[in-house]
C-alpha cells in the first residue's frame, strides 16, 4: 500500500528567511494514487502581520488569525496526520522552506526536518512532462481538464485536493477519488477516513492539449499537405 499526503501552505509572504511564517496547512490523503476522503486543515496564528502581496493572493487577513493556535500548538496533530507517508508538493522548495522553518522554531522537540530529496515535487513532473510550458498549478489545471471553479482565491486546502487531481493525471491519469466529497475549508483541525462507496464508473477520456496547443497541432497537420495521413486524426 502507498500512502501520499497532497501538502499546500499560505504564508504571510514569500520569504521565511526573513520572518514571514506558516498561516495555513492543508493535507489530503492517497492510497494507491486515489483519494481517501482523509484530509487535514489548519489556519495558525503567525504572531506577525500577513503582507499585502499575500493577502491579495489568498484573502486570509490578521483577523481571520488573530484567534488561531500558533504552529507550536498543532505541530504534533499535523505530524501524526502525515505519519512517515510520502510528501506530495507543487514547487516543493518554498512549502518545506517554510515547514523547515516552523520546525526549527520549536528547539529540541521539534520533529526532524523534511527532506527535500524524499518529496514529490510535482512542479519538476510537470517540466519534464511538459518541457517549455507553463506548469503552473493553473495551467496544469487548465492542460488536464482539472475543475477550479471553487477557486476564486488559493488556500491551502482546496489547493491541495486540486494538486491531488493534477498529480494523478501526471502519473498517467488513474482515478483521483472514491467519489466522497471533502468538507470546506472551516479553519480547524479536520482529520477523517471515509469508507469506500463503492465502485466508481470509469471517466470519459479528456485531451490533454490546451486550446492553444491544439489550434497549433491543427496548423501543423494542414501544413504536411492534402493526402497527409494524421489528416484522419484530426478531432472534428
Amino acid at each position: 500500500m502507498l500512502r501520499e499526503i497532497v501538502l499546500d501552505t499560505e504564508t504571510t509572504g514569500t520569504d521565511a528567511k526573513n520572518g514571514d511564517r506558516l498561516i495555513e496547512i492543508g493535507c489530503v490523503e492517497l492510497i494507491n494514487h486515489v483519494q481517501t476522503g482523509a484530509y487535514y486543515h489548519q489556519l495558525i496564528n503567525p504572531q506577525r502581520p500577513v503582507s499585502e502581496g499575500a493577502f491579495a493572493v489568498h484573502g486570509i487577513s490578521d483577523a481571520m488569525l488573530a484567534d488561531k493556535p500558533i504552529f507550536a500548538d498543532v505541530v504534533d496533530a499535523f505530524v501524526a496526520f502525515c505519519g512517515d507517508a510520502r510528501l506530495v508538493i507543487h514547487n516543493a522548495p518554498f512549502d518545506v522552506g517554510f515547514l523547515n522553518m516552523e520546525f526549527a522554531k520549536l528547539g529540541p522537540a521539534a520533529p526532524p526536518l523534511i527532506v527535500l530529496e524524499d518529496v514529490v515535487d510535482t512542479l519538476l513532473l510537470a517540466r519534464r512532462k511538459h518541457p517549455g510550458a507553463a506548469n503552473n498549478l493553473d495551467a496544469l489545471c487548465n492542460r488536464y481538464g482539472v475543475d477550479t471553479t471553487r477557486r476564486v482565491k488559493h488556500g491551502a486546502l482546496l489547493d491541495a485536493q486540486i494538486l491531488a487531481e493534477v498529480y494523478v493525471e501526471l502519473l498517467g491519469g488513474k482515478q483521483t477519488s472514491l467519489g466522497l466529497s471533502i468538507a470546506e475549508p472551516a479553519g480547524s483541525v479536520a482529520v477523517e477516513a471515509v469508507a469506500d462507496s463503492g465502485p466508481i464508473a470509469p471517466r470519459a477520456m479528456r485531451s490533454r492539449l490546451t486550446e492553444d496547443e491544439r489550434l497549433r497541432h491543427v496548423s501543423f497537420v494542414e501544413s504536411l499537405g492534402t493526402n497527409a495521413v494524421w489528416r484522419d486524426y484530426l478531432e472534428p
